[in-house]
């Protein structure tokens, strides 16, 4: 009897929750498929975890590896320390990655010095600067993984130009979408809006969401203070719902600057209530990469407060438009979109909630299975 395909999954941080989500509901689907799910414990609370793995039906980890929060290279080198047993132990034929936060670089870098073979989701995304330590994970993941699971045509060219071969490459579509499809239908029986004070009579009110968490604009005075002003500028026209990261909080009590009453901090939101805040939302600021391509599926405007992405088809095919961070632009990007003068778009090709299955397709086509050999130094 054949072996079945041992699958060590990994997730780190909140953005991996939800992309894992749809490829262990998949996994389980299949009798000739092992997965174990071990979680790094960057991300573990009940805002930023506890409530993604009930809401999204996600298997309680096999392993926890409570990491905890340090800097890049302290979070990085205690992950690749931690894991590195696990994999030893488990032996498994392949180590899945999704995203490009340190545990995906980290768990890569041990399974491959182990000789386990890495496949990376979301492989080929650049946003070609190399100050985001984002930027530096997708990179180096890429660099070492055997499968590269792409969502849209330009991470094709990316990797190909860095000497990737065209058989490792397989263009699958988004398991962001996956669970947003699956998922909306369940979001939008949400009471959230109720909670806010969003609906009237009609329905709901026009309002925007305000995600921020990204060092740059976070760290920065300067740059923190500008954002705060245009969003203050347009709090005066519609209500801003902003879920404060709690990284941010700390940065905009440093900051001491006077909110418009519009503009409503709320403490981080679950999945189901945050997908449907988007769902619902007039307008969305943002210097998320997920959200970019979740408001391009939802049809929703949103400005990414930011100079480049790394998800250019949002911008190429879906709603996005890249405004930066001068709060000239923010300002006059917002005004466009309430004038009904916003950019509209059009859902990418393979964004139709099937990539899971794709990928998990091709994973019991390709990978050998059985072998479980772990090279010991």
């Amino acid at each position: 009897m054949t072996k079945p395909l041992k699958l060590l999954n990994i997730v780190g941080a909140r953005p991996n929750l939800v992309k894992i989500a749809p490829l262990m509901r998949e996994m389980k689907r299949h009798a000739e498929i092992e997965p174990v799910l071990v979680h790094t414990g960057q991300h573990y609370d009940e805002k930023l975890s506890d409530i993604f793995f009930r809401q999204m039906e996600i298997p309680a980890p096999d392993v926890n590896l409570e990491v905890g929060s340090g800097s890049h290279a302290a979070q990085t080198a205690e992950i690749l320390r931690r894991v590195e047993p696990v994999l030893l132990d488990d032996k498994p034929d392949l180590v899945l990655v999704v995203g490009d936060v340190n545990s995906t670089i980290a768990v890569s870098l041990a399974a491959v010095k182990l000789g386990i073979p890495v496949a990376h989701v979301e492989a080929g995304l650049r946003s070609f600067d190399r100050t985001m330590p984002e930027e530096i994970n997708r990179l180096l993941t890429d660099a070492i993984a055997s499968y590269l699971f792409v969502t849209e045509e330009d991470a094709i060219e990316h990797l190909l130009k860095e000497g990737r071969p065209r058989e490792s490459i397989y263009l699958v579509g988004n398991v962001m979408i996956d669970a947003l499809r699956q998922f909306l239908p369940l979001a939008q029986k949400s009471g959230v809006g109720s909670e806010l004070g969003l609906l009237d009579g009609n329905g709901w009110r026009k309002f925007a969401v305000l995600t921020l968490h990204r060092p740059s604009n976070v760290d920065s005075a300067e740059i923190l203070a500008g954002l705060l002003r245009a969003i203050n500028a347009l709090a005066a026209v519609l209500p801003i719902i902003f879920p404060v990261h709690p990284r941010t909080q700390q940065r905009l009590a440093d900051a001491n600057i006077s909110l418009h009453p519009q503009f409503r901090l709320v403490p981080p939101i679950g999945y189901l209530d945050f997908l449907c805040l988007l769902n619902s939302a007039t307008l969305v600021l943002t210097d998320s990469g997920g959200i970019q391509e979740e408001t391009t599926a939802l049809g929703v405007p949103c400005l990414t407060l930011r100079d480049n992405t790394e998800r250019p088809i949002t911008i190429s095919q879906g709603t996005n438009q890249l405004v930066g961070t001068h709060p000239d632009k923010i300002v006059a990007g917002a005004q466009a979109v309430l004038a009904g003068k916003g950019k509209t778009g059009r859902i990418p090709p393979f964004w139709d909630g099937r990539a899971a299955e794709r990928i998990v397709e091709i994973l019991l086509r390709v990978v050998p299975r059985g072998e479980r050999r772990v090279a010991v130094t």
